[in-house]
């Protein structure tokens, strides 16, 4: 046990490091994305979030081909190709900027969100590579380094962003290159255990897709869950665009209530699984949607510095209790042998939605303003605490 233990937090190491340094892909993507799109369309600017669009839809499509990789030629070798895929995109966005060619840069950010497809990975081969009782701090291991990519996407930003003046925010990209390449070594050294099949008797007992989307616990976690994602996106997206653009803030400002918001994504995930199991996931989800509410209220009183930042950090968190928690009731609705085919069915439905949410996004903020994108909370949140609501109830029924 001694010799499986080192060897699993080898690993854990190689790919905490490696998270830290690929998770800054996503930050950067989102502090610029909105903002350059704004700066590279003519007079229509309802189309300034559609990169952040082609970033969501790239990372789905990297979820199912890390998937696809992962099988034939093994994990290792999948995340070597993520890494090549993220130091690529940053190239095609970099040459976007300079031809001032937003289609292309709209590409660039489609590649950069298929890599992060392959990122969002990670930790799962880390509770993989370890024994039963140690998967809880590989996990968390992981989430730590998407805590120092929330730091450090944001200061590449603010550092190197206007480094090629007036070519602005190319700077970023070039520097996540060689960021994304010495990730790349990282992965070289893993020595991860090999995936066995499912047996056919698992197999045999698994239940049809259409039986176990059709429980009310699938369900109520499903759309609350993806509820959630759809709403940060949605705000998260609109808000360096509003406060840059539509208020006169400063691309660093916008860029540091970014760093905020996703520190505030990853940082209580440390805890966020003690609370689910001492108070129920559907209590925890409760919790994540009243505070998007709060959020959603910050951003009403006003339109200073605070409003944002604090609606942005708020965001971060009602993201973190409520789409965990949901994943926790969808994780309690079918069986081990029937988790492949019921996540992928979820991850589908989820980030369909919220490509859809990035992309309504900039055409509400465009039309309607900032204050309609925080009026949207409100009735989606509702909704989702309402179904909640009714999922408890069925649970003491079903005790009584």
């Amino acid at each position: 046990m001694g010799v499986v233990l080192r060897e699993a937090r080898r690993n854990i190491l190689l790919l905490a490091i490696a998270q830290a340094l690929l998770g800054a892909v996503g930050p950067i993507s989102f502090a610029i994305g909105g903002v350059a799109g704004h700066q590279l369309l003519g007079d229509d600017k309802s189309l300034a979030t559609a990169p952040l669009t082609a970033f969501n839809v790239g990372m789905a499509l990297g979820v199912v081909l890390v998937t696809i990789l992962s099988r034939l030629v093994g994990r290792r070798f999948a995340f070597v190709t993520g890494a090549s895929i993220a130091a690529f995109g940053g190239l095609v966005a970099t040459a976007a900027l300079f031809r001032e060619n937003f289609w292309l840069f709209a590409g660039g950010l489609a590649v950069l969100g298929s890599s992060n497809g392959f990122t969002q990975k990670l930790r799962f081969a880390a509770a993989d590579a370890s024994p039963s009782f140690y998967k809880p701090k590989a996990i968390s291991w992981i989430l730590g380094g998407g805590i120092v990519s929330a730091v450090l996407g944001p200061q590449i930003v603010i550092f190197a962003g206007d480094y090629f003046a007036p070519v602005w925010f190319a700077g970023a990209f070039v520097a996540l290159v060689p960021v994304c390449l010495v990730a790349l070594l990282f992965f070289i050294p893993l020595r991860l255990p090999v995936a066995t099949a499912s047996g056919a008797h698992s197999v045999a007992t698994a239940r049809p897709l259409r039986e176990i989307a059709g429980s009310q616990r699938f369900l109520t976690g499903m759309i609350c869950g993806i509820s959630v994602y759809a709403l940060m996106t949605f705000m998260m997206t609109g808000a360096p665009i509003a406060m840059v653009v539509g208020c006169g803030f400063s691309s660093d400002l916008a860029t540091l209530g970014i760093q905020w918001h996703v520190l505030a994504m990853f940082a209580p995930s440390f805890v966020t699984g003690w609370l689910i199991s001492r108070f129920g996931a559907e209590r925890i989800v409760a919790c994540g949607l009243l505070l998007l509410m709060a959020c959603a209220a910050i951003a009403h009183l006003g339109l200073a510095l605070w409003n944002f930042w604090g609606a942005l950090v708020l965001l971060g968190l009602g993201w973190n209790f409520g789409f965990i928690g949901a994943t926790a009731i969808v994780a309690q609705s079918y069986r081990p042998q029937e988790a492949d085919k019921v996540q992928g069915f979820h991850d589908i439905v989820l980030f369909s939605a919220v490509a859809g949410s990035s992309f309504a996004s900039g055409k509400v903020l465009a039309v309607y303003g900032w204050d309609m994108l925080n009026a949207v909370i409100w009735p989606v949140a509702g909704v989702c605490l309402f179904l909640l609501l009714l999922l408890m109830r069925a649970n003491k029924r079903a005790i009584a």
